[in-house]
């Protein structure tokens, strides 16, 4: 279904629908933030049919948007959640499924090991992820997210404000943030100069005008202001050059 367009996916839902999966926010696709009624809407078509909804928070979990839940912005519990990559801490790979109380009994109650897997209850990956939990709660990284994430939306925005022939749009929540280009080459060399600058930056695999921030969730403040240096610095290089091979 088109992303963050609820009509679209009413229109298509029955009682024989079993379920929902959606990003509270799309990674790979451009990081697109839907509409605010978006997931509450989804939630009630769940509700009214009885299917279940799945939040895939394998990008959006754990702090990445400042909150500890990319749901949390909507207001919406799903049925079940969905989490890898920052459960890890960078350095384990581990993944998890969770849900409600509910729905887990129905699922596993009688047999709780009705879902097998390989590697699954991995010691030495259980052993990060806990880690990984206590440092964020710990060192209030939510917060500290929201708050260096605030203030990277507002300084990519002056840049785009000041050059809006180069940039189309700046999007995002926390540290999870869009940068769209009006064309893929910009946003090419865009990331080629910042490289150059000594920062990194990446494509959305599925929408290559849009370059992303997301560093990670310990990201001090003086780092967040040598990034928009860096940023405004390689969008003005990269103008200069699109403008001598036009000419």
């Amino acid at each position: 279904m088109p992303f963050g367009d609820a009509d679209a996916v009413a229109a298509h839902f029955d009682d024989q629908t079993a379920g929902v999966i959606i990003e509270p926010i799309q990674g790979e696709g451009g990081i697109r933030i839907p509409p605010d009624d978006y997931l509450p809407r989804l939630r009630e078509l769940c509700d009214r049919h009885h299917a279940i909804l799945i939040a895939d928070e394998v990008q959006t979990g754990l702090g990445r948007t400042g909150k500890l839940w990319g749901v949390e912005h909507s207001g919406v519990r799903p049925n079940i959640i969905t989490l890898a990559k920052s459960l890890g801490g960078g350095v384990m790979p581990i993944g998890s499924f969770s849900a409600n109380a509910t729905l887990w009994e129905d699922l596993f109650g009688e047999n709780p090991l009705l879902h097998t897997s390989t590697f699954g209850g991995n010691e030495l990956a259980c052993a990060a992820g806990l880690a990984t939990l206590e440092t964020i709660e710990q060192e209030g990284l939510v917060a500290h997210a929201h708050r260096v994430g605030e203030r990277l939306l507002h300084g990519l925005r002056q840049v785009q404000a000041e050059y809006p022939d180069f940039i189309q749009e700046v999007r995002g929540r926390g540290l999870m943030i869009g940068v769209e280009f009006h064309e893929a080459d910009f946003g090419e060399l865009t990331i080629t100069n910042m490289i150059q600058r000594g920062v990194i930056a990446a494509y959305t695999l599925n929408n290559p005008k849009v370059i992303r921030m997301e560093p990670p969730l310990i990201l001090s403040e003086a780092d967040a202001e040598f990034a928009l240096q860096v940023f405004a610095e390689s969008v003005v290089a990269a103008r200069e050059l699109v403008q001598l091979v036009l000419a």
